[in-house]
């Protein structure tokens, strides 16, 4: 199943599990507008900053963003004209 990112969801797992972003950022060694640039979805985090924010924090790196399924089949075939 295909996947597109969502909404980032790094704000809500830092409430949850009590850190700030500045604790985030000193723990990681980022700027702290780093992390916000995350968290507004300015940016993107690669693969290997999600894994690193996500073992920090105390999380899965799939629970940072709404992860929402791509319909399959028959995708631009039932235009009317």
């Amino acid at each position: 199943m295909k996947f597109e990112l969502g909404r980032c969801l790094l704000q809500e797992q830092l409430t949850a599990h009590g850190m700030s972003v500045e604790e985030l950022a000193r723990a990681l060694r980022y700027k702290p507008e780093r992390i916000a640039d995350y968290i507004g979805s300015i940016r993107i985090m690669p693969l290997k900053v999600a894994i690193s924010i996500a073992d920090t924090i105390g999380c899965q790196a799939q629970d940072l963003y709404e992860l929402i399924a791509e319909q399959s089949g028959s995708e631009g075939t039932d235009r009317a004209e």
